[in-house]
Parts: C-alpha cells; sequence; structure tokens
C-alpha cells in the first residue's frame, strides 16, 4: 500500500535503501541560520520516505543494536514513527497492534502500571518543590524572632530567598552536567537526597547565618529537579498524554504548597522541651524532608529515561525501558526508533559549528520563543503570587489576625490554589495559553489592589474581612481564595507548559534551563526584596506594585505573545516566524474588537494574522504526527 506523505525524488539512488543513501552520501551541510531547514527536519526527520526504505531502516537499526529477534517489531515501528495516525491502514500490523494503538487515542489514560508508578514518582518529586517553598511561611511567624531579624527587613528576605538564590546562581545551570553524567533517575535521586539532607539540617540551625547556608545548599536540590522532572516525564510518556504528564509538574508543586502549611498549621502548637527554642518551626522547616526520602526510595523501581540511554549507546536497555511503559513492543520500537532518528539529526546539526547561544538572539524564530517564555516565566513570579506563598501569614499578621488565624488562612490559600490548578489540566488546551493570560492578569491585579487598599479601612473586623476577601474570602472558616482562584488556571500551569513547547528541539535543554533560571533569579528578587517594600512604601503600594506588573503583563502578552493551542512542531516553527511587528499589530487590533463585539454587541470580524491563515489546526494530533501545510504567505 502506498504511504499517503511518501515521496520519490526520482534519483537512481531511491533504489537504495535509505541508511545506504546516507553513508555514501553524506546530508548537505546545514547551515546555522537555515531555520526552517533545520526545524522542518526535526519536526519530520522520516517525512518522504518510501515504506520499504522505512522497514529495512527499522530492521538494520535492530539487527545493529543486539536485537536482531525484535525485527519485525522495528519495521512495523519504523512505519509508524513516520505517521502515527496511519496504523488502520498499514497491512503489515496484526489485528492485536491494531488494537494497541487505536486505544491510545480512545483510551489514552489506560497505560501499564509501570507507567502510572513513574507518574505518582514524577508527581512526589513536583510536591518536593511545593513544599520546600511554603513550610518556610509559618516559620517566619517564629525564626525572625529569635534570631533577632524580625526588623532586619535585608536580612529576612535574604535568609527567606538564599534556595532561589542558589537557583539562579548555580542549581539551574548544573541541569544539564548532572544530566549528561549520570542520567535523569540517578538526578532526581541526587537532587531529593539532597533536599533531604539540607530540609533536616534548617531544624538545626542556631543562627540566621547557619540558616542562609542550609537553604542555600536546598537550592542545589531545587534548581537542577525542577527542570530534569518534567522533561523525565515527557521522554518517558506516550505522545497522547505527554502534554498532560508535564502539566502535571504544576498541579503537584501546588499540592505540595498546600502540604507545607498544612505543616505550618501542624506544628505551631508544638512546646519547646528543656534546651530546645523554637521546636515548632524546626519541625515546620524539618518536615519537608519526608517527601523527597519517599522519592529516593522509589526512584529505582522506575526504568531510566529511554533517551539518556542512547545517549549512552544502550539501545537495548532504551528499548527494554520503553518496553516497560507500553502494552507492546510495536509501540516501544515505534517511539524508540523515532527518538533515534531525532538523536542522529541532533548529532548532524550539532556538527555543522554554529553557536546556539548565538542563535538565541540571531534567528528570529528562536528569538521569539525566547521573549515568549521570558515573559510568562517572569511574570510568574511578578504577577505576585509568591508574596502569598512566601509571606501570607506575616500579611494576616499584620492586618489584624492571630498567629493561628494567618497560619490558617495561609492553608486556606494552599487548598485553593491545590484545587484550581487541577481544572487547568483541561483549560490549557481548551482556552488556549494566551487566552487564559489576557482574562487572569487583570483580575489578578485587581485583587492585589483591593487587598492592599484595604488596610486603609479603619477597625480591626472590617479590614480583616477585606484583606481576606482580597486574597481570601472568610466564612465559617472556608477561605475561598480570588487571587488563588484566577491565579491555578492562569500564570500558574502556562509558563512551564509554554517554555518546553515554544523552543525548537535543537536548543530545547539550553532553553529550558534559560527558563527556570529566569523564574528562579525573579522568585529570589521577590522574595528578598517584599519586607524592605512594606516598610518603604507600606502593603497599599507594595500590593499596587506588584497589581501595576499584572497590568503590564497583561499588554506583553497581548503584543508580543503567540499562541501554541493545538499547533504541531512544525506549525509551531511557522507561529514563531511571523513578524514581531506583524504579532503586536494583531495584539492591538484585539483591543478595539473586544469592546465592539462584547460590550457594544456589534457583529464584527475578529483579526487574524495573515501569515497564519494557511496553517490547520489540529487539536488531537499526536506530538510526532505529520500534518502537510501549505506554503502559503512568506514569513
Amino acid at each position: 500500500m502506498s504511504n499517503p506523505i511518501a515521496s520519490t525524488t526520482g534519483s537512481p539512488d531511491t533504489e537504495k535503501p535509505l541508511s545506504v543513501q546516507q553513508h555514501e552520501n553524506p546530508p548537505p551541510r546545514i547551515q546555522a541560520g537555515d531555520l526552517h531547514k533545520i526545524n522542518s527536519k526535526l519536526a519530520h526527520p522520516l517525512s518522504g520516505i518510501p515504506h520499504e526504505d522505512l522497514m529495512e531502516m527499522g530492521a538494520a537499526y535492530a539487527r545493529e543494536n543486539d536485537m536482531e529477534d525484535l525485527q519485525d517489531e522495528f519495521r512495523k515501528g519504523a512505519l509508524l514513527a513516520q505517521n502515527p495516525e496511519a496504523f488502520d491502514t498499514l497491512p503489515l500490523l496484526t489485528d492485536d497492534d491494531k488494537h494497541y494503538l487505536r486505544r491510545e487515542v480512545t483510551h489514552k489514560w489506560s497505560h501499564p502500571m509501570a507507567l502510572y508508578h513513574m507518574v505518582v514518582m514524577c508527581s512526589m518529586a513536583a510536591a518536593v518543590q511545593g513544599m520546600d517553598e511554603t513550610v518556610i511561611n509559618g516559620a517566619n511567624l517564629f525564626f525572625l524572632k529569635q534570631f533577632g531579624i524580625e526588623h532586619r527587613e535585608w536580612i529576612a528576605g535574604l535568609v527567606n530567598s538564599a534556595p532561589y538564590l542558589s537557583c539562579f546562581t548555580v542549581g539551574c545551570w548544573l541541569t544539564h552536567p548532572l544530566n549528561k553524567q549520570f542520567g535523569r533517575r540517578n538526578t532526581i535521586f541526587i537532587t531529593c537526597f539532597i533536599s533531604f539532607v539540607t530540609c533536616l539540617w534548617q531544624g538545626f540551625t542556631n543562627s540566621w547565618p547557619h540558616l542562609f547556608v542550609a537553604r542555600f545548599m536546598l537550592g542545589f536540590g531545587i534548581g537542577p529537579k525542577s527542570s530534569t522532572v518534567p522533561v523525565y516525564a515527557a521522554e518517558c510518556s506516550p505522545p497522547t498524554i505527554r502534554g498532560a504528564l508535564v502539566m502535571m509538574w504544576q498541579m503537584w508543586t501546588a499540592f505540595g504548597i498546600m502540604l507545607g502549611y498544612i505543616a505550618d498549621v501542624a506544628f505551631y502548637n508544638v512546646k519547646d522541651p528543656p534546651h530546645i527554642t523554637g521546636l515548632n518551626w524546626r519541625l515546620m522547616l524539618a518536615s519537608a524532608m519526608i517527601i523527597p526520602l519517599i522519592v529516593c526510595f522509589q526512584v529505582y523501581f522506575c526504568p531510566e529515561s529511554p533517551r539518556y540511554e542512547m545517549l549512552k549507546g544502550r539501545h537495548k536497555r532504551a528499548f527494554d525501558s520503553l518496553a516497560r511503559l507500553r502494552w507492546t513492543k510495536v509501540q516501544a520500537a515505534r517511539d524508540l526508533f523515532y527518538m533515534h532518528t531525532l538523536l542522529k539529526v541532533e548529532a548532524e546539526l550539532n556538527k555543522q559549528g554554529g553557536s546556539k547561544l548565538v542563535e538565541f538572539f540571531t534567528v528570529g524564530r528562536n528569538r521569539r520563543a525566547m521573549i515568549g517564555s521570558e515573559i510568562v516565566m517572569f511574570m510568574q513570579q511578578f504577577c505576585g503570587v509568591n508574596v502569598i506563598a512566601y509571606y501570607s501569614s506575616v500579611i494576616f499578621k499584620d492586618s489584624g489576625f492571630s498567629v493561628i488565624e494567618s497560619l490558617l488562612a495561609s492553608l486556606g490559600f494552599g487548598v485553593i490554589n491545590f484545587l484550581f490548578a487541577i481544572p487547568a489540566v483541561y483549560t490549557i488546551d481548551t482556552f488556549g495559553r494566551r487566552f487564559l493570560l489576557l482574562t487572569t492578569f487583570p483580575l489578578m491585579g485587581l485583587f492585589l489592589l483591593f487587598t492592599g487598599f484595604s488596610f486603609w479601612i479603619p477597625g480591626r473586623e472590617a479590614r480583616i474581612g477585606c484583606v481576606a476577601l482580597g486574597i481570601a474570602i472568610e466564612s465559617n472558616n472556608i477561605f475561598q481564595y480570588l487571587f488563588g482562584i484566577v491565579y491555578s488556571p492562569g500564570e500558574g500551569p502556562v509558563p512551564f507548559t509554554y517554555s518546553a513547547e515554544a523552543y525548537p528541539l535543537y536548543i530545547r535543554d539550553l532553553g529550558m534551563s534559560l527558563a527556570t533560571a529566569t523564574t528562579w533569579g525573579f522568585n529570589w528578587l521577590l522574595s528578598m526584596t517584599w519586607l524592605p517594600l512594606v516598610r518603604a512604601f507600606k502593603p497599599q503600594g507594595a500590593f499596587g506594585y506588584y497589581a501595576a506588573w499584572n497590568a503590564i503583563g497583561f499588554f506583553l502578552v497581548l503584543l508580543f505573545l503567540p499562541e501554541t493551542k493545538g499547533r504541531t512542531l512544525e506549525e509551531l516553527d511557522r507561529v514563531f516566524e511571523v513578524p514581531t511587528r506583524s504579532h503586536m499589530k494583531y495584539g492591538l487590533a484585539q483591543i478595539p474588537y473586544f469592546f465592539k463585539r462584547y460590550i457594544f454587541r456589534q457583529d464584527v470580524q475578529a483579526p487574524k494574522l495573515i501569515e497564519l491563515e494557511d496553517i490547520e489546526y489540529h487539536p488531537d494530533t499526536f506530538q510526532h504526527g505529520h500534518k502537510e501545510i501549505g506554503e502559503g504567505n512568506s514569513v
């Protein structure tokens, strides 16, 4: 049967298997600036190859890597790697093969237990991250006074922000060398073990410099883990649920944030025994060691990333890893062969001599992806969410709450942050990244303004009610946090998801390192400056400052952030090739359209990006599925 996307060149060499052609006629040198060739080859490296050549390539790959008994599976896998959606038209596949391939679409959450064990492990690693961030919240009410830095805002901010300073300066940049040397599983073990040791260490500190050092070392556990775990999940996951599993990172980070608040409340009433001062806050900080210890014990029951095994030349072990995570060997062969093909293309590109770092700025497609990623990562911090995450107990206490009321109010924020992160798995692909941000930024700014201005209200009861309303509604001990509600489906999940998909594959690792360094760097800046900001401008001015940043974030997204929802890799190249000037005009045109359409109820046509009119929308496309698009307008 003919391949619907295969084509021949008419050259006499097409009679030879492609693997022989590539050996005799090496591919032409790809210039560093020719981004269209680079990304087209990376997006669909098997496009246009006849079925006979594909099957021979698959069988040859199996023979060359001590998998002779799997040649038939790799023949099938090579065909499926070219076009995963064409399984019903391939006579080589058995009915059993087609049954499981069809279930990938109709029952996309039906997978072996080994895959779900991997998901649980990655989710717990994300919870480590969240809990590390918030146990300090309740501890602030106690150790600042004990160490004599209650009124030394810069020192208090430095201690609070120490892990994020470490992530920004060192931790995030260790991701690539750790992964290259030790692999994904070992890196997760190392970083979680560091988190375990440093969280325990924090509970034994006896001065603020000692606590600063312990928390700075904690950043060596936080930084590399925040990049490694999402990448590990993506490399092990089937294409149909890869995006959702990457999204799980943010959702379970929110769960860990909630656990941190629970620990703050749980240890509040712990009394000091003889010779120990501040046992309650010490237990709060040390409690974050439990989850990383559990991750350390179970990480080696999960398979190593097949991509890492292949980079080390261990192709049989890579297949064994994938076979544990898929129902059939054909599915494992498909994903492994495609991964092998991408790695070969990456190796070719690395020989071209171009600097990946330089191409961040000199190649328009990369530059626009970087700008979009940096906007959402920067705004994840400067929307003001971690002011609440780290200092909400202090904020509530300053507004008139008692200490235990402040801790309970903070717990309410953590619960809401987690609960409203769950539907984000659905909303991010239903409404789109850009729509969610444009909707939630104005609301977050409004609630921050309302919270800050409420400090002007005279009278304790009225002020508490309004401050709580800005961050929460206090009614019968149930806290419904308005800011957290609008943050969780917007700036919560979008930044990591957007950054992971915006960059072309050949610079994605470097792009993610930059993205995580950005978010942790500004996290450190926010944590460091909040207390001095409150002292200088009062709560009204401090909250108003971050409300203003939400307004700025709205316009940055409107003008500079392309939508990535439902696009294939090839389509994303076209999206980010649209000139920035064109996207700015498109964003500005959306403002009058909104008022005419939704305020004045006029029947007007929505603005369009002319350069993207020829791109089809494929909401259910496999990540590496092939879709032909027209040449369309030049961009």
